[in-house]
């Protein structure tokens, strides 16, 4: 489904895949969950560049997806951890393939390890 709640036919399933994890943040979300839980504030800390507001929103479309869990505990104040769902570690090959790519064929590029 597309944002606006309609349905929508895919041309190739890359494009579909890339719908789930593209973008400039959900890839690297998905990084800093690969060494397990973490709440809000230290995915922030791994990402400092990421706004709260996009912090939010991209947890909560890879939450949508089934591609992270969210656990809420019942106390004062609210303790929130976010870690990966079984959908959300079978990605973590082809991040770890892209990041190789990356390192082989952007060698042009500034990147840090995740």
């Amino acid at each position: 489904m597309t944002g606006n709640g309609k349905n929508h036919e895919y041309i190739c399933s890359v494009e579909a895949a890339i719908n789930e994890i593209g973008g400039k943040w959900k890839s690297l979300v998905l990084c800093s969950l690969k060494d397990g839980k973490l709440r809000f504030n230290e995915i922030n800390k791994k990402l400092p560049d990421i706004t709260q507001r996009m912090l939010t929103k991209t947890l909560r479309e890879l939450e949508r997806d089934h591609i992270i869990n969210r656990k809420v505990y019942p106390e004062v104040p609210p303790k929130v951890e976010y870690s990966l769902t079984p959908k959300g570690e079978s990605v973590l090959p082809i991040l770890d393939a892209l990041c190789e790519w990356g390192k082989e064929y952007c060698d042009n590029k500034v990147y840090q390890e995740s």
